[in-house]
């Protein structure tokens, strides 16, 4: 099933400004932070060294671009987030997609390196390994799609055959070439797949659930018309 969306809609499921669990997201592991620390110190030091050499006419300039800048490690988040919200925005339409689990595998990804000695002396480099989950996802029209995340706990009561829900960009209105996707929700576990969370998560799921609504009452309004012509045509 695919429902195209409005671009209201779109950029309220994705908003331009990064949201607390998106912000939560960018701000990383203790050596990101750290790293965000070391680029803030490296500037203050820098607008310093400039602000002894500038006149008193654009020192206090120079001194407030010395603040913001100094204060990156704390509103980096929010701008790394922001630019990833972005990347989904520039698509002109979107829609929201409903299929099914096809298959769930899990594999191990290098997140980094380190070097270190062995006793030899000699030069060894030691891969980090962080396993993945693998969730592949498809519909009745052959559309399949895998995304790649982190394992969680949570992801363990996810098998093939489960309705999974998500959203799909495109720069087609007809929707007919996908150039991205979101997050992939799983309603019957009520867990999310994701390495980044592109959607206000709140906002998807209260869609989805309206949606659902929506079409069992289709249904049901389709029962009572097919009802209707058969006592019609028993009675004539």
């Amino acid at each position: 099933m695919l429902i195209p969306l409005t671009r209201q809609t779109f950029q309220e499921l994705i908003p331009a400004v990064a949201t607390g669990v998106q912000y939560k997201y960018c701000w990383g592991k203790p050596p990101d932070f750290l790293r965000r620390m070391l680029i803030s110190a490296v500037i203050v030091i820098l607008v310093l060294v400039v602000y002894s050499f500038v006149g008193s006419d654009v020192g206090p300039l120079v001194l407030i671009t010395g603040l913001i800048a100094g204060l990156y490690w704390l509103w980096g988040p929010i701008l790394w987030a922001s630019l990833r919200n972005a990347e989904c925005r520039k698509y002109q339409y979107c829609g929201f997609w409903q299929g099914r689990v096809l298959d769930i595998y899990i594999t191990d990804e290098v997140t980094s390196q380190e070097e270190t000695v062995n006793q030899k002396g000699q030069l060894v480099i030691i891969d980090n390994l962080e396993p993945r989950i693998n969730l592949e996802v498809g519909d009745k029209t052959g559309f399949t799609t895998t995304l790649r995340a982190p394992l969680r706990k949570e992801h363990q009561g996810i098998v093939p055959g489960q309705a999974a829900l998500m959203l799909i960009m495109s720069n087609q209105e007809d929707l007919g070439r996908i150039a991205k996707v979101s997050d992939i929700y799983i309603p019957s576990r009520d867990v999310w797949v994701s390495d980044y969370p592109y959607l206000r998560r709140d906002l998807f799921v209260e869609m989805s659930q309206q949606i659902k609504k929506g079409r069992k009452k289709d249904r049901d309004r389709d029962n009572d018309n097919r009802s209707t012509k058969r006592r019609s045509s028993a009675d004539y």
